[in-house]
């Protein structure tokens, strides 16, 4: 039924109940697996002493991307654990919002499934926005969200 499974972490420990829940779905469905997290690059709205913007070097894109790597190999780390080394699964770091990220990897992989946690699903970021609400709302394909609270 789902052959290609995407489930976006942060790292945090509700986010590895979904990574963990997508793992052992998609080795009890003989599915390939796809992890992604999202890496903001920390732009800078402020000014130099002097008053000048300050420029991004591009530094940040690269240190944002190696701690969203380092994320996705702990998160691999615990799909095996979960499912056991015979996991096909690939880790994905791209830079980005959360929601756009997961749902355009899932598209870019032709997912028919992701694996969201429901973090932020409720009080005051439930109307705010949260990843799992935007992601269900534009994904082109079914949604998991697993309950982890």
């Amino acid at each position: 039924m789902y052959k290609v499974v995407v489930v976006g972490t942060d790292g945090s420990p509700t986010a590895d109940l979904a990574v963990q829940a997508a793992a052992g779905l998609a080795r009890s469905l003989g599915s390939e697996l796809h992890i992604v997290t999202a890496a903001r690059a920390r732009t800078s709205g402020m000014a130099s002493a002097s008053g000048a913007p300050l420029v991004d070097s591009g530094h940040g894109h690269v240190l944002a991307e190696e701690a969203a790597q380092q994320v996705g190999a702990r998160a691999l780390e615990t799909a095996r654990e979960a499912a056991g080394p015979d996991l096909e699964v690939e880790a994905h770091a791209v830079i980005g919002e959360a929601d756009d990220v997961i749902v355009q990897t899932a598209r870019d992989v032709g997912a028919d499934l992701i694996v969201v946690g429901s973090k932020g699903m409720q009080g005051a970021r439930r109307y705010l926005g949260s990843v799992p609400n935007s992601v269900a709302h534009a994904a082109h394909c079914a949604v998991l969200i697993v309950k982890t609270a």
